[in-house]
């Protein structure tokens, strides 16, 4: 049972980093007015988060493997509290990317840090289940952070929700100090710096971790954006839904994430040479909701909406298979310089789609125009079918490449037996 409380706190550290980073997907319209800034810088504020996030997954991976996950999560979680507190505060669009930094060098410390509490604690048997729970279960950060802070800003005001989000965060710092041990076996000496080095080299040089990565880049990053920053004003601005109807669309991708999540994990576990099958199929399937939705001639029916939301909660879930990836092709004492790089993936292409979503709808929008029209954003999120095409040759790449790694592997042990 230990090990269930120490996945549950880590668990809970990562629902409440997934808050700090969806915060600003309903927020994004009310910091437009406050900071008096238009879709191109708002983005920054998105890009400036994820870029952080990106940058700091390898260095955060070898750290990891030196301090373990208590360590980086207490530390992650106080950088993320003073982020919101400074960003409950910004009155300029400066000192609120310095806000979104501190989130983002925060956030980057927490997710790999609760996957190696599951590869250390958990048989190997168990991981594939248990790192689709640890996903989907984190994304009630992103629910959380939805409705309630929809409210919140309307009935209390900007200060005040940013303040409370910051309390939030300082009770997960004290229930990862207060609670969290790392194994027995993940203590004692660290490795020499080199040898951390030449482990982050043999996990990059793997196919089946760029395997990984490309998976990770190419199916997470349609509904991650649309959670994170454009998908409200999509809703909103673009479909012409009300606020809260859009915010319960938001809501309704998470739990359909929390439902999908065990799915995908299940069939992972029992079919993992199938994976890329399933990562291609999400793509697909993602692609083809888009283009019904962005042909539709004039705004789509909430039916469709609906149905392009719950095609987009498979996003997550599958994204989670690049994890899988990097677990099934290093050892113990890498896996947290192999998530590190496979978790670079889908914030890369999130990163790029949210600057590019941002700058087309500028270069559309009229001056004086209220916001962007309908118009404006089919053809901003028209760039997804770039990234999704590069991102599944490479799946596809990497898949046949994996294979005759692990093929050629099996031969020399067996010439070796």
């Amino acid at each position: 049972m230990r090990r269930y409380l120490m996945w549950s706190v880590g668990l809970l550290a990562y629902i409440v980093a997934v808050f700090h980073r969806s915060s600003l997907g309903v927020a994004g319209v009310s910091a437009a007015e406050r900071l008096g800034v238009g879709t191109a810088l708002l983005s920054i504020l998105s890009v400036a988060q994820l870029a952080v996030y990106a940058g700091m997954q390898i260095p955060v991976g070898v750290l990891l493997d030196r301090f373990g996950s208590r360590r980086l999560l207490a530390a992650g979680g106080v950088l993320m509290l003073a982020g919101q507190l400074v960003f409950a505060f910004a009155g300029d669009i400066g000192t609120a990317i310095a806000a979104r930094v501190l989130i983002g060098v925060g956030d980057a410390m927490t997710f790999i840090s609760v996957l190696r509490i599951v590869a250390l604690w958990f048989p190997p048997r168990r991981n594939p289940l248990m790192v689709q729970l640890t996903g989907m279960v984190g994304q009630l950060g992103a629910l959380s952070s939805a409705v309630p802070l929809v409210l919140l800003l309307r009935h209390a005001g900007w200060t005040v929700t940013f303040v409370a989000a910051a309390g939030l965060g300082a009770v997960a710092v004290l229930m990862v100090v207060a609670v969290l041990r790392d194994p027995p076996k993940a203590d004692g000496v660290p490795a020499p710096s080199l040898r951390r080095e030449l482990g982050l080299r043999t996990s990059w040089a793997h196919p089946g971790t760029r395997l990984g990565l490309w998976t990770h880049f190419v199916t997470g990053f349609s509904g991650g954006v649309f959670a994170l920053l454009w998908g409200y004003p999509f809703l909103t601005q673009g479909e012409g839904l009300a606020p809260d109807t859009a915010a319960l669309l938001l809501s309704l991708l998470t739990v359909g994430g929390l439902v999908l999540g065990p799915v995908v994990g299940h069939f992972c576990g029992r079919l993992p040479y199938h994976r890329s099958n399933l990562v291609l199929s999400i793509v697909g399937a993602s692609a083809l909701a888009w283009t019904v939705v962005l042909l539709w001639p004039g705004r789509a029916p909430l039916w469709l909406l609906i149905g392009l939301v719950l095609v987009l909660t498979i996003n997550g879930p599958g994204s989670m298979i690049g994890f899988d990836y990097a677990r099934s092709y290093n050892p113990a004492n890498r896996i947290g310089g192999a998530t590190g790089i496979v978790n670079v993936g889908s914030f890369v292409a999130s990163i790029l789609l949210t600057v590019t979503v941002g700058v087309l709808l500028d270069l559309q929008t009229a001056p004086g125009a209220e916001h962007p029209s309908l118009g404006a954003f089919r053809w901003a999120f028209a760039v997804q079918y770039v990234l999704w095409g590069v991102g599944a040759v490479q799946v596809y790449r990497y898949r046949r490449t994996t294979r005759r790694h692990v093929a050629a592997e099996e031969r020399v042990a067996l010439a070796v037996a």
